[in-house]
């Protein structure tokens, strides 16, 4: 397809028009962090760290970090295993039912996360809690895991449509076990999109806020929530930047090594 340079233009723009939109109010957020002022302002006239000590130093923001990286981690865990196990059972096998199985398995990431929340609080109020399972820590794992299996279900299942099954077959003709052509020949050619799909589950989960609203039992805040907590209070403003823009940089991270492996395999 032939564009013409007026088109070629027009789409610059655009597309410059949509990313100013995009990560000018993150830039204004890491400057802000630096306002030596409690209020956000434009430009910035005096800059100081002092708000990244604080940051360091405030104890509810500390235990919300603590409790994000928890949740992160352990959701991602259930989905690493979960989502490749399902992947795995959706391209090797065919069974009555496989499409509706997959459709199931990649809803949670379409619906609203009110809709998921609403959805969990009612099961855990209602059914679980007369069983002596109600509201904690681990009830916003399970509100997380139904999401992050997703990322690791879409990035397992897509690199298994593209392996070649006929070096498994070579191998255990040439006298290798099942556990040996999958350590040695089947894992390996997933092993970046399992990682991959990891990252992404970590970075969801650990910026995620709807749901976790709707899973947590009262005075358990992640960061996210923190953030929106404190949002209200004139005096928590300039450290709730602080927090938001290490948010940002970190979050950054995953998807960055993520985008590296998937386009790693694509060459």
């Amino acid at each position: 397809m032939q564009f013409t340079p007026v088109s070629k233009n027009v789409l610059r723009v655009v597309a410059g028009v949509v990313m100013a939109a995009i990560y000018l109010p993150l830039l204004l957020v890491i400057a802000n962090s630096f306002n030596a002022t409690t209020a956000g302002s434009f430009p910035i006239a005096d800059w100081s760290t002092k708000w990244w000590a604080a940051a360091w130093h405030n104890e509810g923001a500390r235990e919300a970090i603590a409790t994000s990286l928890k949740v992160a981690a352990v959701s991602t865990a259930i989905a690493l295993v979960l989502g490749t196990l399902i992947a795995f059972a959706l391209s090797r096998y065919t069974f009555f039912g496989k499409n509706t199985v997959n459709l199931l398995v990649v809803l949670p990431i379409a619906l609203p996360g009110i809709v998921t929340g609403v959805a969990l609080s009612n099961t855990f109020k209602t059914v679980l809690t007369p069983l002596g399972i109600g509201l904690g820590l681990f009830s916003v794992i399970v509100g997380h895991a139904t999401f992050c299996v997703v990322m690791v279900f879409n990035n397992v299942q897509a690199r298994l449509s593209r392996m070649n099954m006929n070096l498994e077959e070579a191998a255990m003709d040439m006298g290798a076990t099942s556990w040996q052509t999958f350590w040695h020949v089947t894992f390996p050619g997933f092993r970046s999109a399992i990682v991959a799909g990891g990252l992404l589950a970590f970075a969801l989960s650990f910026d995620e806020i709807v749901v976790t609203t709707f899973t947590a039992p009262p005075g358990t805040e992640t960061l996210p929530v923190w953030i929106f907590n404190n949002m209200a209070r004139p005096n928590q403003a300039p450290v709730v930047n602080v927090i938001a823009a290490v948010l940002i940089l970190v979050s950054m991270i995953p998807v960055y090594l993520s985008q590296r492996l998937t386009g790693d395999d694509r060459k």
